[in-house]
């Protein structure tokens, strides 16, 4: 029998593969395949979840906000407004989804590591509450952007506190070597902190800090808010300083499969906040409000995507192959990263499976695979195949490879299904062209 990664999924009296109370089968005829299904209770309920730990733990002045990178749609803004959490923007288009969605952009916080003068000024036109700042020259240009506009611009700066969080290199943002941030240690960061407070288009209002993704037991955001408050403590020794916020960044751990741990995300964030109220009383000093960026531990399990089966091919004694009518282009984290998901064949969940296989999918790429060494119930074709737990980074990192047209989205309720994003068509492919 499959085993299911996630309590939203379940297997209908029919032997079909049900996501949110819902036939995975019967969605797949009405809206066909490739197909984004994302789980809207389950989304409200992760948002919730957080809104209400961060009240418990850090006080009802602390805002957790919705990272947009990890799956970006109107739809998704209008829930996090509706649930009361802040967003992360990393660039104008994630600002203009959210501004379209009606999202209060007061409410919104400007990441990046290389915004153009045209980012910036675009995101002041729009009111954007906070930028984060990365780098002097983007401090620079801020300033002068928002003196043109008669504006005192509100902003945090992003510092690197040199934490490894022992997760993939390539979602590990926080070590001194980083793209990303001044590096404290280096004490570029002081440098930039005086810089700042010399400008008077400026309004500092904190630090921000992140140290990486897919964090699962260690003691990351403990050892990166010692090192944060740590420099606080010393801003006020040496600048009278106390800044309004502190920005964790975010990086709570899903599963994917089996093996994959689970986090008490609420037991996780008090420890996080008792920890850093006890150093702020070894330190002396007040606890900022507390920010944090869930983005994947948000949307992840709540997203499933379906596909058809194309071919299976089957090399003796070597391989076999289950192809797909989607790949690398609705979901590209395998080539990436040598991201882990679960597949089930949706058709005949519980089936005997006797195929040791590769999903692949349609892309003319040799590293088009979804997932390697799946063991399936050998299927036919036209059968149904889910990958759990697509929620995050799939949608958002999709791509017209191939000349593909990216899937549609459907949202899920107990009661009913709606698109929210439509599949592209082949003019949509051709829209931009001259």
């Amino acid at each position: 029998m499959a085993k299911l990664i996630s309590d939203n999924l379940s297997v209908g009296e029919n032997g079909r593969l049900y996501f949110r109370g819902h036939d995975t089968l019967a969605l797949a005829e009405k809206y066909s395949t490739p197909l984004y299904l994302m789980d809207e209770q389950r989304i409200r309920e992760n948002m919730a979840m957080y809104v209400k730990a961060f009240r418990e733990s850090f006080g009802p002045d602390s805002l957790p906000i919705y990272a947009g990178k990890a799956n970006s749609f109107k739809r998704i803004y209008q829930i996090a407004k509706e649930e009361g959490m802040g967003i992360d923007a990393v660039s104008a288009g994630e600002l203009y989804t959210a501004m379209k969605a009606g999202f209060p952009l007061e409410r919104a916080f400007f990441q990046g590591n290389n915004k153009t003068d045209w980012d910036i000024a675009f995101a002041m036109d729009l009111g954007v509450g906070y930028f984060v700042v990365d780098n002097r020259e983007e401090l620079d240009a801020i300033a002068r952007i928002a003196a043109e506009r008669g504006l005192r611009q509100k902003l945090l700066l992003r510092l690197t506190p040199g934490i490894d969080p022992h997760t993939y290199d390539a979602v590990a943002t926080g070590k001194v070597d980083s793209k990303f941030g001044t590096a404290i240690e280096t004490g570029q960061a002081r440098q930039m902190l005086e810089h700042t407070l010399s400008l008077p288009s400026i309004d500092l209002r904190g630090f921000h800090c992140h140290v990486g993704s897919q964090v699962f037991g260690e003691d990351v955001f403990e050892r990166s808010a010692d090192i944060m408050l740590e420099f606080i403590a010393r801003c006020g020794r040496d600048y009278g300083l106390s800044p309004e916020f502190l920005d964790l960044g975010g990086g709570y751990g899903v599963r994917y499969v089996e093996e994959d741990g689970h986090v008490d995300i609420p037991a996780a964030i008090a420890a996080v906040a008792e920890h850093m109220k006890k150093v702020c009383a070894r330190l002396g000093i007040r606890l900022p409000k507390i920010i944090m960026e869930p983005g994947r531990s948000i949307v992840a399990d709540a997203g499933l995507t379906l596909y058809t089966v194309g071919t299976v091919k089957k090399i003796p004694g070597y391989k076999n192959y289950v192809s797909v009518d989607g790949g690398m282009s609705d979901n590209p984290r395998y080539a990436l990263y040598r991201s882990k998901y679960t597949v089930l064949l949706a058709s005949r969940p519980e089936a005997e499976a006797r195929l040791f296989c590769d999903v692949v999918g349609r892309c003319c790429e040799s590293d088009d695979v979804i997932q390697p060494d799946v063991l399936l119930p050998e299927p036919e074709r036209g059968e149904i195949l889910a990958v759990c737990t697509t929620g995050a980074y799939n949608y958002s990192m999709a791509s017209n490879y191939n000349r593909l047209a990216r899937p549609a989205m459907v949202m899920l309720t107990e009661a009913s299904d709606y698109l929210a994003v439509r599949r592209e068509t082949l003019d949509d492919l051709v829209r931009n062209d001259i």
